[in-house]
């Protein structure tokens, strides 16, 4: 028993080793962050909390029944077979025209008033701090997409979870990026892979900042954030207003519905288009992540025009059919008279005079 005890006991000492060490983890706020977080009244004790009490647990008998849903394998889960993503037309996209290419899940490239700016941008193909395991990319690896993309003025994160902060895409994103701009205590994982501390700026909820002419704002969720089992809600998530002088963009990063989206729609609606999460649901964690019926009135609470569907389509994290999502979207969003777009992967969509028509031919039933 002694024994077995200390096979324990080193085991766990060299899982927090691994963990405080490989900068994958990435890091963790100062001193001097959290003591300036507590004037934040979404700061209690070390946390970050949602606007309204939300349960973060899942029972014993819930996780009983998701490891029988995992060893079930249920169909549909994945493609057939790998994803074809279209070839990005990067000539158009220099064009500076106003427009929006999606990469998969919530990786999408947005060019406002001819600035560049990248939200999410995961491009690795697993969802995970190990290659090994975790959930791998439906297409091939996207990473040398980046070579191809043209400088950017910006990235935006929503929160540091693996399936939107990603150490491979970041790293090899950095030095084409001019700034950076995340919610409190995600800066620390930047700094760690080697970003300049000088090129981050940190933003909580309702927070606005002026950038080449851009409005930029990070507005709340209802989620939770952390890269390992210590540092659980010690950086904050949420979403981003992006005001141009021709388009109102939103983006909800992840996050259960709730009263927050109205609020939104107030100060900063109507919005030409609306990324909204609708994918990666679960009865055991719905108050962390929508449903697509959710996600259309979630669209019409921030007073969007045109809605497109994000969180889906890259990865399988949830229990449902991969391109389920998309599909609950559609129909539900034709009884509520809303315009969404489904563009396929790698295309890009003009944000004007196009969406209308554009990008709304089920490119996820084809044969891959």
């Amino acid at each position: 028993m002694i024994v077995i005890l200390l096979v324990i006991a080193a085991l766990g000492v060299a899982a927090a080793l691994v963990i405080n060490l490989h900068p994958v983890f990435g890091g963790n706020p100062s001193r001097e962050q959290k003591e300036r977080y507590l004037t934040l009244g979404h700061y209690v004790k070390g946390k970050f909390v949602n606007q309204v009490p939300t349960k973060m647990d899942i029972s014993v008998s819930e996780y009983v029944s998701m490891l029988k849903e995992t060893l079930s394998g249920a169909e549909g889960r994945k493609p057939a077979g790998p994803l074809l993503v279209s070839k990005v037309d990067w000539s158009r996209i220099n064009k500076g025209e106003d427009s929006l290419t999606w990469f998969g899940h919530s990786a999408f490239l947005l060019t406002l008033d001819q600035k560049k700016l990248l939200i999410d941008p995961m491009l690795g193909p697993v969802a995970s701090p190990v290659s090994f395991v975790g959930s791998k990319r439906y297409s091939k690896d996207l990473l040398p997409i980046i070579d191809e993309m043209p400088r950017i003025d910006a990235v935006l994160i929503t929160h540091d979870h693996y399936d939107h902060l990603d150490y491979p895409s970041i790293r090899k994103l950095k030095d084409k990026v001019g700034h950076f701009f995340v919610p409190c205590g995600v800066g620390t994982h930047l700094i760690r892979w080697g970003v300049a501390e000088e090129a981050i700026t940190e933003l909580h909820w309702w927070e606005e900042v002026q950038f080449q002419g851009l409005t930029i704002a990070l507005t709340p969720s209802q989620h939770f954030s952390g890269r390992g089992p210590a540092n659980r809600d010690t950086t904050l998530w949420g979403g981003w207003v992006i005001l141009g002088s021709s388009t109102r963009f939103y983006t909800s990063g992840d996050g259960g519905y709730g009263a927050h989206f109205q609020e939104i729609g107030e100060k900063y609606g109507p919005f030409d288009i609306a990324l909204i999460e609708g994918g990666q649901y679960d009865r055991r964690w719905s108050w962390v992540h929508m449903t697509p019926e959710e996600a259309v009135q979630a669209h019409a609470d921030v007073r969007g025009n045109t809605m497109m569907l994000i969180h889906w389509g890259a990865f399988t994290l949830a229990y449902h059919g991969w391109a389920e999502p998309i599909e609950r979207a559609i129909t539900e969003a034709a009884k509520a008279n809303v315009r969404l777009i489904a563009p396929q992967i790698g295309e890009t969509v003009a944000l004007h005079g196009e969406l209308t028509a554009a990008a709304n031919a089920p490119w996820w039933k084809s044969p891959v």
